[in-house]
């Protein structure tokens, strides 16, 4: 069933609404009590050009958290940097502190492809490897941990029911993964990343690439899967925004304008350059 764009996008977590949820402070934003992410002072450039300018974010646990912004603004250069593939990018550099559990995420002794595990991340276009169905999710817990095929077994076939996947693909587990459609293969990509069981999952535009009724299924996907995990998903879709996501971030050239629970931020935004954007007066 469609849900409506401003119909009450936070419901599905408010019987999960606890004493940790935030609370507006004096200087007009959330304050965060339990925040899996955040970032202090954060300014990320691609050489000379600033793409990220002093961004201070705290961004809850278990909960769908969107960014949003028109093209340019920042939002997947945010995304990546918390799990540091920034990295692969030459002359990117990162100034500032960004958290993940308390731990800056940029220190000396963080091990990237640890943290990668922790933290995943989802592309705009969906990844498979050209390897068999099985195989793209066997890849990481067989990476990551020393497993009996047995176990390895297990893990695929949790994966796959997680990502919603298992009953489409039970009987194609050995067949080359690019011969499934794209909300398919989308899919077993996020399946691949439940494998190593993450504790955040980063999404950089997952539905832009897929049909509608593929488009809800992600969602659905969403709601279930916060249960267990934060997410963060960067959206150009301001209607998803409203529909998937708890709270709702508001970039604009690199700079957070507006923080805050999304129905409030998309019925009462606070400021007049969210409203302008929210309403379609540009992006």
């Amino acid at each position: 069933m469609l849900r409506g764009v401003l119909e009450d996008p936070t419901a599905a977590a408010a019987a999960t609404l606890s004493a940790d949820a935030p609370r507006p402070v004096s200087s007009g934003v959330l304050e965060i009590e339990d925040a899996v992410i955040e970032s202090r002072g954060l300014r990320i450039s691609y050489g000379r050009k600033e793409a990220i300018r002093g961004v201070d974010l705290r961004i809850p646990r278990n909960r769908v958290t969107a960014i949003i912004g028109p093209s340019g603004c920042g939002k997947s250069t945010y995304l990546r940097a918390i799990n540091r593939m920034n990295d692969t990018i030459r002359g990117c550099r990162t100034q500032g502190e960004l958290l993940v559990d308390r731990e800056d995420v940029y220190g000396p002794d963080v091990d990237p492809v640890l943290l990668r595990r922790k933290v995943g991340l989802i592309f705009q276009k969906p990844n498979p490897f050209p390897k068999t169905v099985y195989r793209n999710v066997a890849f990481g817990a067989e990476l990551h941990y020393r497993a009996t095929r047995e176990e390895i077994d297990g893990v695929v076939g949790h994966a796959l029911r997680q990502a919603n996947l298992w009953d489409e693909v039970k009987d194609r587990l050995h067949e080359g993964a690019l011969g499934l459609s794209g909300g398919q293969q989308q899919r077993l990509c996020i399946a691949r990343a439940l494998a190593i069981e993450p504790e955040v999952l980063l999404m950089d535009e997952p539905c832009s690439a897929l049909d509608p009724e593929e488009d809800l299924r992600l969602e659905d996907l969403m709601f279930e899967l916060k249960k267990s995990m934060t997410i963060v998903i960067v959206t150009h879709n301001m209607q998803q925004a409203a529909r998937v996501a708890d709270y709702t971030a508001f970039l604009y050239l690199g700079r957070l304008v507006e923080f805050n629970r999304t129905r409030d931020l998309f019925e009462r935004p606070r400021e007049t350059l969210t409203e302008n954007y929210i309403t379609g007066r540009f992006g």
